[in-house]
């Protein structure tokens, strides 16, 4: 039923570069190509910067907004009407759930290099 079995909590942390083609994002957020491109055409907030023969390239911004849609239909149970509502209202309420998506993701990647450290 659901693609995705594991939560946000479980997704590996965004390596520190420009550019992630569709392949890498894909990975990064537990969703397969084809429903990034889905995606693309229901959330207006989702805009990849197309290059040489259309090829999508995703930046840092996009792989987050990606994971909040990600949390929005596959953690939350939203339809997607429900969560292009949720994205578009851009309330308080909107921007706390970035930030937390954003702080638990910093604290990840700083976890993660404090585990090589100690090595």
């Amino acid at each position: 039923m659901l693609e995705a079995s594991s939560s946000t909590a479980d997704l590996p942390a965004i390596p520190g570069k420009r550019y992630f083609t569709i392949g890498e994002v894909s990975e990064l957020c537990g969703v397969k190509p084809h429903v990034l491109r889905y995606w693309e055409q229901e959330f207006s907030q989702l805009k990849p910067v197309k290059r040489r023969g259309n090829r999508r390239y995703y930046q840092r911004h996009d792989v987050l907004m990606i994971r909040q849609i990600r949390s929005l239909l596959y953690e939350q149970g939203f339809t997607i009407g429900g969560a292009r509502q949720q994205l578009s209202g851009e309330g308080a309420k909107d921007d706390n759930t970035q930030s937390q998506q954003i702080i638990r993701q910093l604290r990840s990647e700083l976890e993660e290099l404090l585990h090589i450290l100690k090595r």
